[in-house]
């Protein structure tokens, strides 16, 4: 697992989880063992384009702390993608 220590509250990040899957989120905190992020969305292909759809279609949760065992990377997520993460979560268009 690579490890970054050096993210804020609020940062964009993109995590690969074990099973293959990509999730991008705002991370909120971390300890040795997991990791907490906000409003995660998971990566899909549409149409020849990346998309983003809701991790848990059906959950009532916004905030979910991972073990950081289910997942082998949490890296910053590219500007124009966290830009697109932050207006679809936010609905705030940003500038």
């Amino acid at each position: 697992m690579l490890i970054n220590k050096s993210f804020n509250p609020g940062d964009v990040v993109s995590i690969k989880l074990i099973n293959g899957d990509e999730i991008i989120a705002r991370y909120e905190s971390e300890n040795a063992d997991e990791v907490v992020i906000n409003r995660p969305l998971a990566l899909t292909m549409g149409g020849g384009n990346l998309g983003m759809i809701p991790w848990m279609f059906l959950s009532s949760k916004q905030e979910y702390t991972l073990k950081k065992s289910h997942y082998f990377v949490m890296v910053p997520t590219k500007p124009e993608a966290a830009k697109q993460y932050m207006q679809g979560t936010t609905g705030i268009a940003l500038g």
